[in-house]
């Protein structure tokens, strides 16, 4: 009798002996014409979509001889559903052990799903491979836990190097830090700010998270089970610190990052420091730009700006609403930051104006958790056996050119169900969109960053007049007290908060390394989707983020706390296997693109 599990478990092995054989056109055929076979870093020591019969062979043509793959074997039981048969595996190659997650339609795959779990030889020392913490019996002379770890920090970045330095320390930073550390890999954390987590701690003090607990955890240590759905930001800042604690990371706080220059010839990054006051040269053999994908501030330059009396400063200097009493204040953007601004403002009973220049997609939050996180990050997920590992990567399991076509009924449903909460946002004046291709905010995330706000309560105030909204107009210039729009209208000013988002990581490349190799890397972020500041070409994957760059030996990490617990992981396998020396052969390093 043939189950959705045998099924499995036939494919895998037909594929399973084509590559054994090294027969990379049998094992291309065993895929649908129109299929997509995703890579987190087993089989080419990147992260790559390969689209289409062809592509996979090609793949499969270069990586083969190096991956040895073998040990195909359906985990748990296979499901069926519409015409689609679903199913768990695992895998191994010459250096590593694998996950995956395969579906078939009939007798050959669709998507494909492999990832690498660990290396052979170099695994984490977790459950029966802990460390015992402790040698019973005497002996003279030896060091207690805090003795060592004095002794490292003293050493580390002193008489010992990093291999990895890890600039930025917020939550991206701090995630790919314990990876490394429980992987036994030296690595450094420079923040400019004092302590972990001043990063959300001198945000404005309304900010929360928008996403929900369940789709927020950090590696190895979740949110203990009372935590609250939306995290404040000092709520987040304090876990940050405790983690970074407990996780044993090498953290230099009050680190300014200067400069930095690739010594080819040594094959090493020479970075200045300046920790404390105290100036420290640093030579990393991997340079980690953990920025944020909320990076290098966008200030646009309106004419007249330099003659404004009042205060102006972007949304992520913003001290908070406590200053403004008596003050007329305009935010010109009209996404996550702005709403939130706005809001606070309000409530602070500050006159508060919202210049919106473009559409802007909105988002119930409720909504959003209910039809587009619930079925992966929820309580009842977890209570159908869908905790953040697994969900994690049933979400990597979709391919990205796919993920538009499945997002659009999402949002179809949401613009029906709350349709008067539209409806009276219109009324107001406020421009709104789903997209380009009306597949809402994920795709906006992912190939632009920006653009969308998850409403937890501004956008009804902008629906009723409390905070004043002029939409679809550009800024003419900037005047002493006041703002000049296109239209002609006037907008009196004490304060200008520019939630203008944020330009391209590689913008810190420009600053820290020089312009030459930040265009060489080119854009961070976006997949080459082709809509607006997404430009083609298509890539399939983010830009630049997680995996080998046209610079070697330098790397981005970022994201929402999400991406940054998932990704760190492959992140963190890909800079382990090279501080081992094992081969690496990159499948796919992708061209650089859009240098600014």
């Amino acid at each position: 009798m043939t189950t959705p599990t045998t099924q499995a478990q036939s494919w895998l092995d037909t594929f399973g002996e084509a590559l054994a054989r090294g027969d990379a056109t049998a094992a291309a055929a065993l895929f649908e014409e129109d299929c997509y076979w995703r890579d987190l870093v087993s089989f080419t020591w990147n992260i790559k979509t390969a689209e289409g019969r062809e592509a996979v062979r090609g793949m499969l043509e270069a990586t083969l001889a190096a991956t040895r793959p073998w040990h195909w074997r359906v985990e748990g039981e296979a499901s069926e559903a519409g015409g689609v048969t679903e199913a768990w595996f695992t895998f191994e190659t010459a250096v590593a052990r694998g996950k995956g997650l395969l579906r078939l339609k009939g007798d050959r795959c669709w998507t494909l799903l492999t990832t690498m779990v660990e290396l052979k030889g170099f695994e984490e020392p977790r459950g029966a491979a802990r460390e015992r913490g402790v040698e019973h019996g005497g002996q003279p002379g030896r060091k207690s836990w805090a003795e060592l770890r004095a002794q490292e920090a003293a050493e580390l970045g002193f008489t010992k190097q990093p291999y990895v330095l890890i600039v930025g320390g917020g939550q991206g930073g701090i995630a790919l830090g314990a990876r490394l550390r429980r992987l036994g890999v030296p690595a450094i954390i420079v923040e400019k700010n004092a302590r972990p987590g001043d990063s959300w701690r001198n945000r404005y003090k309304s900010l929360c998270l928008h996403d929900p607990v369940w789709y927020d955890h950090l590696p190895y240590l979740p949110f203990p089970d009372h935590w609250p759905v939306f995290s404040p930001k000092d709520k987040i800042g304090d876990w940050l610190e405790m983690y970074t604690r407990v996780m044993e990371l090498n953290y230099w706080g009050s680190t300014t990052c200067n400069k930095a220059r690739y010594d080819e010839a040594a094959g090493e990054w020479v970075v200045e420091v300046e920790r404390d006051g105290v100036p420290v040269t640093l030579r990393p053999k991997q340079l980690v730009f953990a920025t944020g994908m909320s990076a290098v501030a966008n200030l646009p330059k309106f004419a007249g700006a330099e003659s404004f009396l009042g205060e102006q400063h972007h949304s992520s200097q913003h001290p908070g609403p406590e200053g403004c009493a008596g003050k007329k204040v305009v935010v010109i953007g009209s996404n996550n930051s702005a709403h939130d601004i706005c809001a606070a403002l309000w409530e602070h009973g500050v006159d508060v104006t919202m210049v919106q220049r473009s559409s802007t997609h909105v988002m119930k939050s409720a909504t959003l958790m209910e039809l587009a996180l619930g079925g992966l990050y929820s309580e009842q997920a977890v209570a159908n056996g869908i905790d953040h590992h697994k969900a994690d990567l049933i979400f990597a399991s979709v391919p990205y050119k796919i993920m538009p076509a499945l997002q659009v009924p999402v949002y179809e449903e949401a613009k029906r169900r709350d349709a008067d909460f539209y409806d009276r946002l219109e009324k107001a004046g406020f421009m709104l969109d789903f997209g380009e291709d009306g597949s809402g905010l994920f795709m906006k995330y992912l190939r632009r960053g920006s653009g969308y706000y998850i409403d937890v309560g501004a956008s009804e105030l902008v629906a009723n007049g409390s905070v004043k909204l002029k939409s679809g107009v550009k800024v003419e210039r900037i005047n002493a007290h006041s703002i000049t729009l296109d239209d002609g209208t006037e907008l009196p000013a004490d304060v200008i908060v520019y939630a203008t988002g944020y330009a391209s990581m590689n913008g810190w490349v420009a600053q820290i390394v020089d312009q030459e190799t930040a265009d060489k890397v080119g854009k961070c972020w976006g997949l080459g989707s082709g809509t607006a500041k997404d430009p083609g070409p298509w890539e399939g994957e983010l830009r630049n983020m997680w995996k080998p760059t046209q610079q070697p030996d330098l790397w981005f990490h970022g994201g929402n706390l999400h991406q940054s617990r998932h990704y760190s992981q492959f992140l963190s396998l890909q800079l382990k296997a090279r501080y081992e020396g094992l081969p690496t052969p990159v499948y796919g390093l992708a061209p650089s693109y859009h240098p600014s």
